[in-house]
């Protein structure tokens, strides 16, 4: 049974495909237009899909959608009476009616056919049950209790609940206007970080600097009984209609979601692209102890509510790592699980399993330990790339391409590394990497000046052998692929690894397993046997723009940028110093 999922008129666009229950393949639309946090309907993901798969769309046996404007109605409808909220939030919502009525159309006229071609039905799933889905029917989990939390999707906020086979039993919810995501994006806005999608700068700007407003902030917000909480909403103005996420053929852009109140309380906000100051590393620690107190919160109450040792989280809060690492500390939860894409892309693999699982009934036979699910490419197409941009290389083999790889790391070079199938959520995970010596304290600002192009304060991340993570970081899990949780680094080992080390000793590890990534494994394990440490600095291989897809673009970022190697499938290429 092919059941297709879809992430449309929705930050993030996506598609993904479930092939008898298990995940064939997936990407964000974001890789094929080259715009980040794409909104609109993905077509070019789509059409790549069936591509890659091999099937036509007359195979698809249901097509799901992650949005149904029609959840939550009386909630809406109340909402309306009680504030009053401005014209424009009516005309918004409206509009997500009629977006979704052109589902079916879009989705014909981006693969050029009738709709009467198609056999397949057409499923709306509400965002927070595919953002549960996602990640509870991949997590291997038999049964868990789960949380989706995010800023808004179909007028929630948050869901909690438990999962037990192929059940989802919701307990609670958040509806808009409250919500921890607007609190943590309008802070994110306040400190001049205005790009949708800059909550992870703050994250790391967090480390620098002491919790001393968190007073202020806790006037923002209220905890209730059930796990729930509500905003202070004097201190925003999403609830009188501009909490609008404007897109228009490009990036989505978020309306401000902070009141006059936060100036009175705080001073002016930062304007984007000046100095920041301890006031603006404080703002960003209070914010991050904020959002843990609402987020502990309510897991605390979860568990009581529950007596279940697995959790199961999702949504877009889901991806603040810093969090995530202190789960097993601060709730009595034993084991966590939050899959590659927890944020709005994820919801396209979340409706498609939740169809499986719940419509159809089917029983699960699938645990997400990777994230390689999208575009690969055959080495004939990866020469193609090289020749046609007149670059030198080598072909390699397998033991030599590995043994220089990891030479020209611990030599210091930067190298970008382009392997197999694109992961599938906002990490590069291995195969779309660029890699560097984690040893060295001056890589973070070679990274940055040569290619990168980042904030001083934000951190690069390390990718360790999974046998050997322990050695080096304190981590409450066997494993961690998705570069999903922060740990401390062990103190004896912060000076072998300064480079991936944060300012307050921790760093966001990626654990990488040699039956998962056997490749990207052995570069590790042969960097570990020349230098004695089994752990490379990863980032994404990119500069201001989505992860590269193709190989085209690979070589293109290559070229543009003082990246020294380029390591294209078994092709090795180097730059000639400058002379």
């Amino acid at each position: 049974m092919n059941i297709l999922g879809i992430n449309a008129y929705h930050p993030d666009a996506s598609v993904a495909l479930l092939r008898d229950g298990v995940p064939v393949w997936a990407a964000e639309e974001e890789r094929f237009n080259r715009v980040k946090h794409i909104s609109g309907f993905p077509g070019g993901a789509l059409r790549r899909c069936l591509e890659d798969v091999g099937i036509g769309p007359a195979e698809l046996d249901v097509v799901a959608v992650s949005k149904n404007p029609r959840a939550s109605l009386a909630r809406k409808a109340l909402f309306v009476l009680r504030h009053r909220p401005d014209l424009s939030l009516v005309s918004d919502r409206l509009g997500a009616f009629r977006r979704s009525s052109s589902f079916s159309r879009d989705f014909t006229a981006a693969l050029g056919v009738s709709p009467a071609s198609l056999r397949a039905r057409f499923v709306k799933v509400e965002h927070h049950r595919a953002h549960i889905a996602s990640s509870f029917f991949l997590s291997g989990f038999d049964r868990a209790a789960f949380l989706s939390i995010d800023g808004m999707g179909d007028f929630s906020s948050a869901v909690w609940g438990r999962g037990e086979g192929n059940r989802l039993e919701i307990a609670g919810r958040v509806y808009f206007p409250h919500s921890a995501g607007f609190l943590y994006t309008a802070a994110t806005q306040f400190l001049g970080f205005m790009r949708f999608g800059d909550e992870y700068k703050v994250m790391g700007l967090a480390a620098y600097g002491e919790p001393v407003f968190l007073d202020q902030f806790r006037r923002m917000f209220s905890l209730l009984p059930g796990g729930g909480f509500r905003l202070n909403l004097e201190y925003f103005t999403h609830h009188r209609g501009q909490a609008k996420v404007h897109w228009q053929g490009g990036a989505p852009e978020q309306d401000i979601l902070f009141s006059d109140l936060w100036t009175r309380v705080f001073g002016l906000p930062r304007k984007p692209g000046d100095e920041l100051t301890d006031r603006e590393r404080d703002l960003a620690a209070s914010l991050q102890a904020a959002l843990e107190e609402i987020l502990f919160h309510n897991l605390n109450r979860l568990h009581r509510a529950t007596g279940e040792e697995n959790l199961a989280l999702a949504g877009g809060v889901a991806f603040n790592s810093l969090a995530n690492g202190q789960i097993t500390t601060r709730t009595p939860f034993k084991n966590v699980y939050i899959q590659p894409a927890a944020g709005d892309s994820g919801t396209a693999l979340g409706a498609a399993a939740y169809v499986h699982h719940c419509r159809e009934g089917k029983s699960r036979n699938f645990t997400m330990d990777h994230a390689y699910l999208g575009p690969g490419f055959s080495e004939e197409r990866l020469e193609e790339a090289l020749r046609a941009a007149g670059l030198n290389f080598r072909k390699l083999e397998e033991e030599e391409l590995i043994r220089r790889t990891a030479e020209a790391v611990a030599q210091g070079l930067v190298v970008g590394w382009f392997q197999g199938r694109m992961e599938y959520g906002p990490r590069a995970l291995g195969n779309r990497s660029i890699l560097a010596d984690p040893r060295r304290k001056d890589m973070k600002d070679i990274l940055n000046h040569r290619v990168k192009n980042r904030e001083h304060f934000r951190p690069f991340a390390p990718s360790v052998l999974e046998e050997k993570a322990h050695e080096y970081f304190e981590m409450d899990c066997a494993a961690s692929p998705f570069m999903l949780k922060v740990f401390p680094v062990r103190e004896e080992k912060r000076g072998l690894i300064p480079a991936i080390t944060h300012r307050d000793g921790t760093a966001r590890v990626q654990t990488v397993s040699k039956r998962s990534n056997p490749r990207y494994w052995a570069v590790i394990d042969e960097f570990g046997r020349q230098t004695g440490i089994p752990v490379v600095l990863n980032t994404s291989f990119n500069e201001n723009e989505p992860i590269v897809c193709s190989p085209e673009e690979a070589v293109n970022c290559y070229r543009k940028t003082k990246i020294d190697i380029l390591v294209l499938g078994g092709y090795f290429l180097q730059k000639e110093p400058a002379k």
